[in-house]
C-alpha cells in the first residue's frame, strides 16, 4: 500500500479528538481543484437531478433548501471525488479501519434568502445502516460559526438512538415519544434549540479546503437563524469500516430500503458491492 500523502494524513491527536467528541475539523485537506469540481458538478446535478432530489422548504415560492443523494454514479465529477479524493484515507484513520466502503453521498444547497435550516438529528437512524461509520461535511464556500452546523460533543457515546426527523419542519411522522424496532428503542431528539446552553456544542469557522468529519451517531443541526445572503453548497459522504451491515430500522426508512432491495441487497448483507463500492484501499475502479 502506498504511503499516505500530507493531504491524506490525520494526526494521532485529531484521531483521539474525533473518538472523544464525535467530531473533528481537518484543515486544508482539499485543494481548490476539488472544491471547483464539486461546485461545477452540483450545478450540473441541479440542472439534471437524480430521482432523489428534494426541497426541504415547504413554500414552493420561497428560496429553497435543496438536497440530492446517491447521485455519485450519475456524474463523473462526483464519482471522481468519491474514488480519488483524500476522503477515504481520512475515514480509514479516524475509524481505525482495514477497509472503507462508501455508504452514500449527498449535496445540499441553501439559496440566498432561505430561512430553512436542518433540525438537530442523528444520521445513523435515518437508514438501515449499522456499523462504525463517519461523515465528511465539506463546505464549498467559507463558513462561520453563525451559518454552519453545530455538533453535540460526545453525543455519539450516549448509547441512544434517535428517530428520524423531517428537515422540512423538524418533526417525525411518528408522534410517540419512543418506538422500538428489532429490539432497538428510538427516542425523539432533544430540543437543543430551545436550551443550547444545556449542551456542550461545537461549531467552527472554516476556510475553503477545511472540512469536518463526524461520527454517524453524533447529534448535529442548525443552531443559528442567520439567513444566507448568497447561495451556499455543501457536499457530504457517509462511509463505513468493514463491519457495516444492513439492518431493518423503522418504516421511515422504507423508501431507501426499496432502493437497496432493487439492487439485490437484503437484511443482514454487508455494506459492500456495486451499490456501496470499496474506496480504501482503492480498487482501481474510478474514472480517470
Amino acid at each position: 500500500m502506498k504511503p499516505l500523502t500530507p493531504e491524506q494524513q490525520v494526526s494521532p491527536a485529531e484521531i483521539e479528538q474525533f473518538r472523544q467528541d464525535g467530531v473533528i475539523v481537518l484543515r486544508q485537506k482539499f485543494s481548490t481543484e476539488w472544491i471547483d469540481l464539486l461546485r461545477e458538478t452540483i450545478d450540473e446535478s441541479r440542472n439534471r437531478p437524480s430521482p432523489h432530489l428534494v426541497s426541504h422548504t415547504k413554500d414552493p415560492n420561497a428560496p429553497a433548501y435543496l438536497e440530492d443523494f446517491w447521485s455519485w454514479s450519475m456524474f463523473d465529477g462526483f464519482e471522481k471525488f468519491v474514488h480519488q479524493s483524500p476522503t477515504s484515507a481520512h475515514a480509514m484513520q479516524l475509524l481505525g479501519a482495514e477497509r472503507i466502503n462508501l455508504v452514500m453521498d449527498n449535496w445540499f444547497m441553501r439559496e440566498a434568502g432561505s430561512k430553512s435550516r436542518p433540525p438537530f438529528h442523528q444520521d445513523l437512524s435515518y437508514f438501515d445502516f449499522f456499523g462504525t461509520m463517519c461523515v465528511l461535511w465539506l463546505p464549498l464556500e467559507p463558513v462561520t460559526k453563525e451559518n454552519g452546523i453545530a455538533f453535540v460533543r460526545g453525543s455519539h457515546l450516549w448509547g441512544k438512538h434517535f428517530m428520524r426527523v423531517r428537515f422540512a419542519d423538524g418533526h417525525n411522522a411518528d408522534v410517540s415519544d419512543t418506538t422500538t424496532v428489532n429490539g432497538v428503542t428510538y427516542e425523539l431528539p432533544p430540543d437543543i434549540n430551545s436550551d443550547p446552553d444545556a449542551y456542550d456544542l461545537a461549531s467552527f469557522d472554516l476556510e475553503l479546503g477545511d472540512c469536518i468529519y463526524f461520527d454517524m451517531r453524533t447529534l448535529h443541526g442548525g443552531l443559528s437563524d442567520v439567513i444566507p445572503t448568497e447561495t451556499i453548497r455543501r457536499y457530504t459522504l457517509r462511509m463505513t469500516k468493514e463491519d457495516g451491515v444492513l439492518r431493518y430500522r423503522g418504516d421511515w426508512a422504507k423508501g431507501e430500503r426499496e432502493m437497496f432491495e432493487a439492487a439485490g441487497y437484503k437484511e443482514g448483507d454487508a455494506i459492500a458491492g456495486d451499490f456501496f463500492p470499496q474506496l480504501y484501499p482503492a480498487t482501481g475502479s474510478a474514472k480517470a
